[in-house]
């Protein structure tokens, strides 16, 4: 059965269109132009003989975002209806938008700038430089929705080229439940990701009417048997300090203590830095090619 987001109001269009017009045009443009780009097979759906146009129909950017085919066509045809970020969200998704596209389209759109974009710009010159001052101890910044917004060359290096993931998907419990070679450098990822996912349920508690974070929630239930099954224990806990290994596939067993520096006092943005708990593991880290 296939779950349908609930299509935006629609908006009664002012009799001074300027602006807001050429922006829908433009929008209308710009979804085309991205959806004739996927092929049916990219997405999973059957190769069906020869297509009168060019990469998917509008019907199927519908069927896979979750939305109305008539209310997506009108979206296309440039009319005057309103998308919520959620709304955006699936349908960015589902053009495989990059971030610099998906950051276009919310625009056109008249929507809020995307949070996670927003937050990756507030992390400051000096956080950056405070984190390359670390090297060679990993160090990452994080928000409470566990998105990356930040982290130095070592980070990269231990979890296997955070640079080559889509920005979007820069988050660690879309990589820790549904990308194994994350998993695989998690030796303990078996015991950790309950109080993982326990932790996050906690953490959403002062965010469970954000679009943002229910999207995420959305996602993981359908992407993650596992996420599906700890959600539903309605487990909740808070994060602690604890020593945590790596196993890289280059250098083997890594172990460290890593401790939470919180930007704030009520700030959720927080750096997590790992230091070595063993000499072993430093000696490791000092041969780390740069």
């Amino acid at each position: 059965m296939t779950t349908t987001l609930r299509e935006p109001a629609f908006a009664v269009e002012p009799a001074h269109q300027g602006d807001a017009e050429v922006r829908r045009h433009e929008l209308a443009a710009f979804l085309r132009s991205r959806r004739e780009r996927i092929t049916p097979e990219q997405v999973g759906l059957p190769h069906m003989g020869r297509r009168r146009t060019p990469g998917l129909r509008r019907e199927e950017v519908a069927q896979l975002a979750g939305v109305g085919v008539t209310w997506y066509t009108w979206l296309e045809q440039g009319r005057d209806i309103n998308a919520s970020e959620q709304v955006l969200d699936a349908i960015s998704r589902t053009l495989r938008l990059d971030p610099h596209e998906h950051q276009h389209l919310f625009t056109l759109a008249g929507a809020p700038e995307p949070p996670m974009k927003s937050e990756c710009r507030s992390i400051s010159p000096a956080v950056h430089a405070m984190m390359a001052q670390l090297e060679p101890y990993p160090a990452v910044v994080k928000n409470a929705r566990c998105d990356l917004l930040a982290y130095n060359r070592t980070y990269n290096w231990l979890m296997g080229d955070v640079d080559a993931i889509p920005f979007e998907d820069r988050n660690t419990l879309i990589q820790c439940l549904t990308n194994a070679e994350w998993r695989k450098r998690l030796p303990d990822w078996e015991s950790n990701i309950p109080r993982v996912v326990s932790g996050f349920r906690a953490a959403m508690a002062e965010h469970v009417a954000e679009s943002s974070w229910k999207c995420l929630v959305k996602r993981l239930l359908q992407e993650s048997p596992v996420f599906e099954q700890l959600w539903n224990q309605h487990d909740v806990t808070s994060s602690r300090i604890m020593t945590k290994r790596f196993l890289h596939p280059d250098v083997g067993l890594l172990h460290f203590e890593f401790a939470h520096l919180y930007f704030g006092r009520r700030s959720e943005t927080i750096m997590t830095t790992y230091t070595p708990a063993d000499a072993e593991t430093a000696a490791k880290l000092a041969d780390i090619p740069t």
